[in-house]
């Protein structure tokens, strides 16, 4: 899915938590899980999944992409610094984060712009319900399947999903 012509999720601009360009063209030919994360959230323990995800398929063009958001009962309320911090300590996260943003509403990111059109398996499409909502982004660029917040990681429909785009 695209909203403009030649435009997928990854030619959207977004920085870094930590400063500086995301880069999300990098990713191009490469598997994508995109998830809205939040450390304060009762789906918080999902960042241990996400992390085993990243671990046993990185090598194969596969990365989590977490993106800090803070709508959902301000369950994502620290600086980059402690989002940072905490994800390190507490889940030992390697998968790159973002900046924090907004996924819904008139703030809404470009980034979620370019994947809240796309359906979930309940046919769910528009704003994001809550944190730890999940889009595969394909090697194409394009959404691919979307998950929602209750959905664990490691789901079987969550790894199948991600093996076969893997090929």
């Amino acid at each position: 899915m695209t909203t403009d012509a030649g435009t997928t999720p990854l030619d959207v601009q977004i920085d870094a938590l930590t400063g500086g360009s995301a880069e999300l063209s990098q990713y191009t030919g490469q598997v994508v899980l995109v998830v809205n994360v939040a450390s304060k959230c009762g789906l918080t323990p999902q960042y241990s999944g996400l992390e085993r995800l990243q671990e046993r398929y990185a090598g194969r063009g596969f990365t989590v992409l977490g993106v800090p958001c803070n709508q959902f009962l301000g369950q994502e309320p620290g600086s980059a610094e402690e989002i940072a911090e905490f994800c390190s300590a507490t889940y030992g996260v390697s998968f790159p984060l973002t900046e924090k943003v907004e996924v819904n509403g008139d703030g809404r990111h470009p980034l979620y712009e370019r994947l809240v059109g796309f359906a979930d398996g309940e046919g769910h499409t528009g704003d994001v319900r809550w944190n730890f909502e999940k889009f595969l982004i394909g090697r194409d660029g394009s959404v691919v399947a979307r998950f929602s917040p209750q959905t664990e990681p490691e789901a079987p429909e969550v790894v199948a999903a991600i093996e076969s785009r893997l090929g």
